[in-house]
């Protein structure tokens, strides 16, 4: 399969620029296409980039066109949750408009290998844990709600139109590229290792936990750090499977380890060697107590084994976010 072109939807962001480092690294041409609203062109270094919106027809017409590709990796979606309640006009405008005019277009191209960044907030509250990809899905929120959308229009792309996919249901990305070339950077931030290692570089005054009297170990959430070069990895694999052949199919993407903020926190105070404040505040709505994987399907599907553990996730993150102006 190496040496084809894949078209990389949002590829100058966290995880699509990280996916495109692997798909570079193993003999693939990624092609970003990106509008460039939440990613960074300094992250695009391994192939072409193409700005444009995936709501504009007539450009990806254009650039499908231009570049032939094999396969399409969408990760072009809003993604903060908060932001979801505040605005969901705008979540459901890019994440599910945008995604089915992506997917006309790509029919129209002749493309039927598709994978998707989904998520595990498809799930909801959990029922049980570790969640399996049978656990059923009630989105609690409209950023929820526009991923689990779009999985079931594939399942009828797939159906009705043969257009098949990976649909890849993400638990919490974490870390950077080993050798610091690209890292986590949004604008602003919200997710809790960038926002703990700011703390500890004295960016920010200090780090919040809400809720502190879960029912876990230490009453505080416990989620699932996945590495971003361990999803990269995940996505070059799917684009491979469904290059080969393979059936249309949802996978769970984490490492199956949970770890609680508290202990989280100090992981981050161990690898920097550097305390910062901590307040515990109340609860935050919709919040999950708890949220881990059960990966063995994307194992036994991709041959997919997460490489890194919470210590590599923390030392990249950490030399990527220390050296880094970009705040």
């Amino acid at each position: 399969m190496a040496g084809e072109t894949v078209l990389v939807v949002g590829g100058a962001g966290y995880i699509g620029s990280h996916t495109c480092l692997d798909l570079a690294n193993k003999g693939y041409t990624p092609v970003v296409f990106d509008n460039f609203s939440n990613g960074h062109r300094e992250f695009v270094k391994w192939g072409p980039a193409e700005e444009g919106d995936i709501r504009d027809r007539a450009r990806l017409d254009e650039v499908l066109a231009k570049h032939k590709p094999a396969a399409i990796l969408h990760f072009a979606a809003l993604i903060e949750v908060g932001e979801s309640v505040k605005d969901p006009v705008s979540f459901y405008e890019n994440n599910v408009i945008g995604t089915l005019t992506l997917l006309s277009a790509a029919q129209a191209a002749g493309i039927n290998a598709f994978v998707f960044s989904s998520t595990c907030a498809t799930y909801g509250l959990p029922q049980s844990v570790p969640l399996d990809e049978t656990h059923r899905q009630v989105p609690i929120n409209p950023y929820g709600r526009t991923k689990y959308i779009v999985e079931q229009a594939l399942a009828d792309y797939d159906q009705y139109r043969s257009l098949r996919s990976v649909v890849l249901r993400y638990f919490n990305a974490a870390g950077a590229d080993f050798e610091g070339r690209i890292g986590e950077w949004h604008q602003p931030e919200t997710h809790a290792i960038p926002l703990a290692i700011d703390a500890a570089l004295g960016r920010r005054q200090g780090f919040k936990v809400f809720g502190s009297d879960y029912e876990t170990r230490d009453g505080t959430c416990v989620r699932d750090y996945i590495h971003v070069l361990d999803l990269a990895d995940a996505h070059v694999r799917a684009v491979e499977y469904l290059l080969k052949g393979g059936d249309s199919v949802a996978l769970n993407l984490g490492t199956g380890t949970g770890t609680t903020v508290k202990e989280l926190l100090g992981a981050i105070e161990d690898v920097s060697n550097r305390p910062f404040p901590v307040e515990y505040i109340g609860r935050r709505e919709g919040d999950s107590h708890t949220l881990v994987a059960n990966n063995d399907k994307a194992r036994d599907v991709l041959g997919w084994v997460p490489q890194y553990d919470l210590c590599e996730i923390i030392r990249s993150a950490w030399d990527w976010h220390a050296k880094t102006n970009q705040h």
